[in-house]
């Protein structure tokens, strides 16, 4: 089941990287005379209404569609890790000070705050990586920070104190790697919920300029077209699923196979 799902991982990773070189036509190119044709020989998933083609525009569009929720997934990942870790570890009034502000954060409604944000500084995905890197954080930084305490009250935790370690060191090199199994499945499940919410965007018109090839927006371009052909919006839709049940299954094995390694 892990080989599966890496290798559909490994496969939509090159699809982003080498997806303009893969494609067969001009994502771009127009060909009236062959608008919302169905699949044939030379156009395996049909051309959308203005004759461009559908897998050409999915090898295009897939690094739009998963490099930019892979940025969103590091952003999270590392802020989450680095004050989760800090809050749980120092306590006092760090911890207070941080637990006020996600308790704050995660009251506003993520989706609604995204959508605000993109429509007024306008379309791309740029402000949408920032807001979500600030919108998913707060959610990780309390499941981390409670983790740590738990942790830094564990023998080694206790040991390395008494050695006279300084707290950088304990909470990186002692603390964090027994954290690896949640930081992961973490850093995977933001890469979903990220894909998601760009995907939705484009979607609803306020992510990507119309016509740049991305899966979220073929989606919403080509559903007036499911009569003549739905590959074009059935096939994009179908992808971020495939990929974001991937990811999500591919963190839940990582971390049973990562908790097995028991404490460092």
């Amino acid at each position: 089941m892990r080989a599966i799902l890496v290798t559909v991982l490994g496969l939509a990773v090159v699809a982003a990287v080498a997806g303009p070189w893969l494609a067969p036509y001009d994502p771009a190119a127009q060909d009236l005379a062959l608008g919302a044709a169905g699949p044939s020989a030379a156009h395996w998933l049909g051309t959308d209404d203005l004759g461009r083609d559908v897998l050409s525009r999915l090898l295009a569009g897939a690094g739009s569609a998963l490099m930019w929720p892979v940025l969103v997934a590091i952003c999270t990942t590392v802020l989450s890790t680095t004050l989760g870790l800090l809050a749980g570890y120092r306590l006092g009034w760090v911890d207070a000070l941080m637990m006020r502000t996600v308790d704050l954060a995660i009251a506003m409604p993520g989706m609604l705050v995204l959508i605000v944000v993109v429509g007024v500084l306008g379309s791309g995905y740029g402000w949408a990586v920032l807001a979500m890197a600030v919108l998913f954080t707060p959610g990780d930084i309390r499941v981390i920070r409670g983790l740590t305490l738990a942790q830094r009250e564990l023998a080694y935790a206790e040991a390395a104190r008494t050695l006279g370690l300084p707290p950088s060191r304990i909470m990186f090199r002692h603390l964090l790697p027994n954290l690896a199994p949640t930081v992961v499945a973490g850093a995977l499940l933001s890469f979903v919920a990220a894909l998601v919410a760009l995907a939705g965007l484009s979607f609803l018109g306020i992510g990507l300029p119309a016509g740049t090839p991305d899966w979220g927006l073929m989606v919403e371009e080509n559903r007036g077209l499911l009569d003549l052909n739905p590959w074009a919006s059935i096939a994009p839709a179908a992808l971020i699923t495939v990929v974001a049940c991937a990811a999500t299954l591919l963190g839940d094995r990582a971390f049973e196979s990562l908790s097995k390694g028991g404490l460092r």
